[in-house]
Order: C-alpha cells, then sequence, then structure tokens
C-alpha cells in the first residue's frame, strides 16, 4: 500500500536550500572546499551575553517545564521595550507581542490562522520563500506582484487592477528585502497603509533586516505609521542581528486581534520558546547600541569587499543600504541555476539562484556575506580564475 501525501505538499516545489544542501553533500564527497555563500546563516556565536543568560536560565530548576503559550510576559515587555526604543511605536505586552519559534514559523502559520482555500493572497515576486509557500500551504490563490530593478524593487500599488485589490485579503511583503536587497522609504509604507486601509487588506510585514542598515540608513517600521496597527502586524527574528539563527526565536507585533488570532493557532501546534532562550532573547534586545553599530560595520565592510570586487570581475554592483545580501545579475545567456550549478562545479562556491525566490527572481543569484574578509576575497579570486566574470555580449560563463 503506498499512501500519497496531501495535496498541499504538491503544489509546493522543493525548497531550495534543501536542494542546495544535497549539491554542497555531493561537492564535499568529491573532495571540494566550499565557501558557502548561500543560505543567510550568520557566522560566529551569539553575543557573549546572551550565551551567559541561556546558561544562567540552563541552572534554574524551575524554567523546564512548559512556558506560557504566549511567551514570557518579561520577554514580551523586553520586545515592546525595543521596539519603543528603535522606533518610538508603543505597543500592549499583553495582547500586541507574540514570541515566535522563529519568523519563517510564525509567517507560515498566520497563512494557516487567516487563509482560506481560494483566497486572493497579495505576495511579490521575489520574495522571501515563506512569504508565498505558507499562503500555498493554506491552499490560497496568489496574485504574483512582479518586482522590476528599474523601480529599485519597489511594489507598485497602481499596477495592481482594483478588482484584485477588492477582493485580496493579505499582502505580505519585506524591507529591507530579502533577497533583492531593497529599501523603502517612508513614503511608500504610507502609500501601502493608504492602498490597504482601501481595499480592506491585511497588511504583513516581515522587518527582520532592519538592523543590518548602513551609511546612517534607518529602515522604517510599519508600525510607525498612522493608522498601520489597525490594518497590520510586524514580524522580525534575533536569527540575523544576534548570530541566533539555530536559536529559533522570533516575534511578531501589531494588531491585537490578528497577533491573539495567531496565539490560539499556535496553541494547538506548539508549547512555544523554551524558557531558558527566551530569557537569553531578552537580554539580546536588551543590548546597547554599540553591539548594532559593531554588527553594521562588519557587515559594510563585506559589502564594500565584495561589491569592488565583483566589479572587477565586470559587474556594475552598487552599494546596499540594508541586509546580509547582494543581488546580484546572471551573466547573459544564463538562467539564475545554470550560473549557481556552473559557479558552485568550478570553484565551489555556493551562491542562492533567484529563482527559488519566485519567478521574480530569474536572472539573479543572492551571495550572503557570511564569511570574513579573506574567505571572501578566495570566493573572488576562485571566479577570477575560473574565469567567471560579468560581459554584456558574453552568452555563456
Amino acid at each position: 500500500m503506498k499512501i500519497q501525501p496531501a495535496d498541499r505538499l504538491r503544489v509546493l516545489p522543493q525548497y531550495v536550500f534543501a536542494r542546495l544542501d544535497e549539491l554542497k553533500a555531493r561537492a564535499r564527497e568529491q573532495g571540494l572546499d566550499l565557501i558557502d555563500l548561500g543560505m543567510g546563516n550568520p557566522d560566529g556565536p551569539a553575543p557573549a551575553p546572551v550565551i551567559a543568560a541561556a546558561k544562567a536560565a540552563l541552572d534554574n530548576p524551575n524554567g523546564h517545564g512548559y512556558p506560557p503559550f504566549e511567551g514570557n510576559a518579561s520577554f514580551r515587555r523586553a520586545i515592546t521595550d525595543w521596539y519603543e526604543r528603535r522606533y518610538g511605536v508603543k505597543l500592549n505586552s499583553d495582547s500586541e507581542a507574540l514570541p515566535l519559534l522563529g519568523s519563517k514559523e510564525g509567517l507560515t502559520h498566520l497563512a494557516l490562522a487567516y487563509i482560506n482555500p481560494g483566497d486572493t493572497i497579495l505576495v511579490p515576486s521575489p520574495a522571501y520563500p515563506p512569504h508565498f509557500r505558507g499562503p500555498l500551504l493554506a491552499g490560497a490563490d496568489l496574485y504574483t506582484i512582479m518586482l522590476k530593478a528599474e523601480q529599485d524593487w519597489l511594489i507598485d500599488f497602481g499596477s495592481i487592477p482594483d478588482d484584485v485589490a477588492d477582493r485580496a485579503k493579505i499582502l505580505y511583503f519585506n524591507y529591507p528585502s530579502n533577497p533583492t536587497a531593497a529599501t523603502a522609504p517612508r513614503e511608500f509604507y504610507e502609500e501601502a497603509v493608504a492602498f490597504a486601509r482601501k481595499h480592506e487588506i491585511l497588511l504583513v510585514h516581515d522587518l527582520c533586516y532592519a538592523e543590518l542598515a548602513f551609511d546612517g540608513y534607518q529602515p522604517t517600521s510599519l508600525l510607525e505609521i498612522p493608522g498601520a496597527k489597525e490594518i497590520g502586524v510586524e514580524f522580525h527574528t534575533l536569527s540575523k542581528t544576534y548570530n541566533m539563527a539555530g536559536w529559533r526565536v522570533g516575534f511578531v507585533v501589531g494588531n491585537t486581534e490578528i497577533v491573539q488570532g495567531l496565539r490560539t493557532l499556535k496553541t494547538n501546534l506548539d508549547y512555544g520558546i523554551f524558557s531558558a532562550l527566551q530569557k537569553a532573547a531578552e537580554t539580546a534586545l536588551s543590548m546597547p547600541d554599540t553591539y548594532l553599530t559593531e554588527v553594521q560595520t562588519r557587515y559594510r565592510s563585506r559589502r564594500d569587499f565584495l561589491v569592488e570586487r565583483f566589479n572587477q570581475l565586470g559587474w556594475s554592483l552598487k552599494p546596499t543600504r540594508a541586509t546580509m545580501y547582494l543581488w546580484v545579475p546572471c551573466p547573459p545567456g544564463l538562467t539564475s541555476t545554470d550560473f549557481a550549478l556552473s559557479v558552485l562545479e568550478q570553484t565551489g562556491v555556493v551562491f542562492t539562484p533567484g529563482n527559488a525566490f519566485g519567478p521574480g527572481g530569474e536572472g539573479y543569484v543572492r551571495v550572503s556575506l557570511i564569511c570574513d574578509l579573506p574567505r571572501l576575497g578566495e570566493a573572488l579570486d576562485r571566479l577570477a580564475a575560473a574565469g567567471i566574470h560579468y560581459d554584456m555580449a558574453a552568452t555563456t560563463v
């Protein structure tokens, strides 16, 4: 007897990072020394005070049971205090903040909590995969908003037909953007709120890269915009800023009804974050701004280094204003998959093909700034030695 999986699994393309893991394992079997700039997995440990807080919490005999479904009250207060300090946004820690097992979990479960089969959901492309995979799992009818380089990868709300907007239920979006590294001005958020209020759409904003900002740029929180909290929620994670990707700690804030609806779903699916990790996360959110400056300096130096080295190979990249990524066009004549596989096979350097982020990502690869400068230099040296470059007249690598 063969048991068939549910239809919801059949609609999902293979998760690109799972496929990349297979290819990387095969490359290692062949003896390649991989330089993995694919997944956005920060290098190095979490800050020492965070690790110390986790160790101290582990020694507490009362902290090993089930945590509250809605998270520890002290962690929720740390979240709302952090939002007020960073963005001037006041939130009720009892009803407008919910800890999550990372933002990926929360984004996907939000779809299950609020999307019925056949609901129209607006999703940009390219986008972080859970922004469209979560709705697909929930049976949504996706309306894809194709983003364009000439529009700085920003959503053009005027391009969305009124009849589509009128029946749409949710818009997922993400600035600073994964994968494009695009940033949005405050006026964009004001337009988004006006659009959502006009068409009665829930805004789901992913703000996971806001602290990785450079050159004096300060990203905007959706919740800074008047009226946004009535029609929106915002997700965040400690994975990137605090090197806590494996710890699986994130949170959602914003509209009380939506936050509590997600809480209701999660009470049926998990028991929340281990209390020791919540204590560590509280410590992370209370760290001084000098820590953020150090993180920004590290990623800015990597950005500057890679932009210069890629441009020496024929690209014309401009410095990004935020995130831990570069969005690099493929040489003419190559798909993103062809280019990424060619680079992997020839050099052992791993890039993420842009089509993993939806059809709008075709023709690009995402490069993560997750190695120190000597290792990044070695990666670009390998590309140069293999003759890999960008040439508008070229049709092959």
